[in-house]
């Protein structure tokens, strides 16, 4: 079948050519419209309980995670210069379109109580315009007696001072959030630049923001690398330029036809899909290697080019095709998953490597038969004596050392075993930017100052028909919630409408600041009528009543409860959620409040919880659907045992290094796994194929068909796996943790991969083959 295949190719070389051309062109065409995403996560299905509790929070209250905070540290804020600064940095970040509030110390209200109109009013506390230090001082002052401002916008201890900039959600899921983003992170560089202070940015906009655009800049840094590398490596392994640039267009077309595929599938670039096209590169070298290799030993053999091109389809063919079956295995059993940002990491890799197979069968064969026929200098690796020498100790162990090979197999596996003991599951929001990133460090300055930036809503709804707001019980209690909150660690005082009360009391007794407490039931009465909250003319937008009414909905029935957190990760974070939890059923039993937790800390968890399982998941399914590609591929329960267990010890020898070093298990290292058993699984393929075919020649007799299988292999098999392993290199360099991991986790893998198939799986088929077998058929 794969001869007449071949013969078929070189016959309608030219049709061919013409479709490929043409279908490149078009997919080409697709791929220049692929855009980037510019959303946090879809990591939790559609129909999860926390993602429709998260979704209808967002359409009551807005999106949770548009705040962009500011923080400086200094004794100096209150100084006439540094003040008119801080002042005119917020006046000029209001003019950026897609800022919608500030709130910061110069925008700061306080309210007065009028008792003619028995009202209170929310005037701005610091003066429009330029400051004399006099009237700094004064406003100062008033500023320093609102408890309300307290942990909120300033740091009494620490000197540490916060502006949040509230941004359009609609803004922030589109392209133009880079222009906002740059826009405040010039503005508060240019005010730390003119003052000497050193300026802290944080939040999920930027992080968003920052994250996305280093996912396009690295995509296109790794896809050059990764190109360049094996432009390299090509060179030097085949000493032609033609077959260098034979290979590079395949893989270029290969990743032409992905990022088409991501705009017809209306999948956009996320942090996982930008790994493909380098991905991409990586896997479609070793198929020019091997056809490469195949062609220039048959050519050798029989110095007729049209019968080496058939030889090389007839013989390579159903090798590369079960290879990249196994490799896209690898990766679409992702699909198989709940977590959407994995499914279409899944499909578009998987479709791919599919594609790639056949753009390599076509184009390969296609190209050579108009090419002269290589010369010696082309085919001289095939007899490197360096290699060649590590072929023959290779062959010895196999033969004589096989005792050894098992125990000392058994001692790393055993070594192994205790590190993955060690392994712990645990992830962060921003557990991808390495320490010294300064978008960590500022994240962990807001810690330090204002316990965290991170997201956390309670909602908590009364059964009560006169509403939230008068059920003064449930005041009392979600005042005594706020206390419970702020006593925890890693958690601020959370803003609700019982702050907004407290500051109502403290007005409402002449702003004495000892008054600012929860209002007694003796005090409710006569305070009702100054809560209807109205603004002086002139007040600034983001008055007192506008931040207050966003923490009661529309039905007066439901109270939300703001809460900023640490990045605590995984781990610590589902302790603090079933602490609140088991303290907020002690203050509102079930027959009288509806208590609900959600936000972006929430979704954070449950996206991670469901990346990790899934990808659990994928493994199992992974190993499941190459072992019956392998039983249907040889056709024997043996052979399907001796070709698994090479391929199971590198990855436990991996997941024993991540626990020996302290890797923790998170959505970017469990994908090591799936990715690099899908690629490893080759080197196993590509040997045994070649095993089954030299058996006749070699009177079925075992040792002498391992030997040659060494010696016909061998070579390939070291070219193609420092071919990958140097291109997993690549992502090692990466600005995101995971992506490093992938990289080394993987190189290490492959490492592993190569020695177990080379020296192990032989010694496996000689033990357990005895000295003869009878002839298994592979697929012709």
């Amino acid at each position: 079948m794969w001869r007449k295949t071949g013969q078929f190719i070189l016959s309608y070389r030219w049709p061919l050519l013409v479709v490929l051309a043409v279908s490149t062109a078009i997919m080409g065409f697709w791929a220049s419209k692929v855009e980037l995403s510019y959303e946090f996560s879809r990591a939790i299905p559609v129909n999860h309980p926390a993602n429709l509790t998260y979704q209808a929070f967002k359409q009551k209250y807005g999106q949770d995670g548009n705040l962009l905070v500011i923080g400086i540290q200094t004794d100096q804020l209150f100084t006439e210069k540094v003040f008119n600064q801080y002042a005119q940095l917020q006046r000029d970040l209001k003019k950026i379109n897609g800022v919608t509030d500030i709130i910061s110390i110069p925008s700061a209200i306080n309210l007065l109580r009028d008792s003619a109109t028995e009202k209170l009013n929310a005037v701005p506390i610091f003066p429009e315009g330029t400051l004399s230090q006099a009237q700094v001082d004064s406003a100062r002052d008033v500023f320093l007696s609102l408890p309300f401002y307290q942990g909120l916008l300033y740091n009494p201890q620490s000197k540490a001072w916060l502006m949040g900039v509230s941004l359009d959600r609609n803004v922030m899921n589109s392209k133009k959030r880079n222009g906002v983003v740059e826009g405040i992170r010039n503005l508060a560089t240019s005010f730390g630049t003119a003052t000497g202070q050193e300026v802290h940015l944080s939040g999920l906009p930027l992080i968003r923001t920052e994250m996305s655009t280093r996912i396009a800049d690295e995509m296109k840094w790794f896809l050059l690398g990764s190109v360049i590398l094996s432009a390299l490596i090509l060179l030097l392994f085949f000493k032609s330029f033609s077959s260098m640039l034979l290979s590079l267009a395949v893989v270029i077309m290969g990743v032409v036809f992905t990022m088409g595929t991501m705009h017809l599938l209306h999948y956009k670039i996320t942090l996982l899909t930008a790994l493909i096209p380098p991905l991409i590169v990586v896997i479609g070298i070793p198929n020019c290697v091997y056809f490469l290799n195949k062609y220039h030993t048959s050519y050798n053999d029989t110095g007729d080019r049209h019968e080496a091109l058939v030889t090389m389809v007839g013989r390579m063919g159903i090798v590369t095709l079960f290879c990249n079956l196994a490799a896209a295995i690898g990766f679409a059993v992702f699909a198989l998953t709940k977590s959407e940002i994995l499914q279409e990491f899944g499909v578009v890799a998987g479709i791919n490597i599919m594609v790639l197979f056949f753009i390599s069968l076509i184009f390969i064969p296609i190209v050579l038969s108009f090419l002269p026929p290589p010369k010696s200098r082309h085919t001289k690796y095939l007899q490197n004596p360096q290699l060649n020498r590590w072929l023959d100790r290779l062959e010895r162990w196999s033969l004589n050392h096989r005792k050894l090979i098992y125990i000392t197999t058994s001692v790393i596996v055993l070594f192994s075993v205790a590190g993955i003991l060690q392994l712990k599951s645990v992830g962060y929001i921003v557990d991808d930017l390495p320490k010294t990133d300064k978008i960590y460090t500022d994240l962990k300055f807001f810690e330090k100052n204002f316990k965290g930036v991170m997201p956390l809503e309670m909602l908590i709804s009364t059964k009560s028909k006169a509403g939230i707001i008068r059920d003064f019980p449930a005041l009392t209690k979600m005042d005594s919630m706020t206390s419970f909150l702020q006593s925890i660690p890693e958690t601020a005082r959370p803003l609700s409408i019982t702050e907004g009360l407290k500051f109502a009391k403290q007005a409402f007794y002449e702003g004495d600041s000892s008054n600012y407490n929860m209002p007694s039931q003796y005090d409710m009465p006569g305070m009702m009528g100054y809560l209807k909250f109205r603004s002086e003319p002139g007040a600034p937008k983001n008055s007192f009543t506008k931040l207050v009414s966003t923490f009661i909905d529309s039905s007066r029935m439901e109270a939300r409860m703001s809460i900023n957190m640490a990045d605590v990760g995984s781990m610590r974070l589902p302790q603090i959620l079933d602490t609140i939890k088991g303290r907020a059923d002690q203050l509102f039993p079930a027959d009288k409040y509806n208590v609900q937790l959600t936000g972006t800390s929430i979704t954070f968890l449950e996206g991670s919880s469901f990346i990790i399982n899934g990808l659990k998941e994928s493994i199992f399914w992974a190993f499941l659907l190459i072992a019956l590609c392998m039983l249907y591929l040889f056709k024997s329960v043996r052979i399907l045992f001796c070709s698994l267990i090479p391929n199971i010890i590198p990855l436990a020898i991996t997941a024993g290094v991540m626990g020996w070093v302290g890797i923790p298990l998170k959505p970017s290292t469990v994908l090591v796994f799936s990715v690099a058993l899908g690629i490893a699984i080759d080197i196993t393929i590509r040997f045994l194929v070649n095993y089954k075919q030299e058996l006749p020649n070699q009177g079925y007799d075992m040792k002498k068909t391992v030997i040659s299988t060494i010696h016909h292999t061998g070579i390939s098999i070291i070219y193609t796996s420092l071919v990958l392993i140097a291109g997993f290199i690549i992502f090692s360099f990466s600005g995101f943790g995971g992506t490093q991991a992938l990289g080394w986790l993987t190189s290490l893998t492959l490492i592993t991969a190569t020695f177990t198939n080379l020296v192990l799986l032989p010694a496996l088929l000689i033990n357990l083959g005895g000295r003869k077998q009878k002839t298994v058929s592979v697929p012709d």
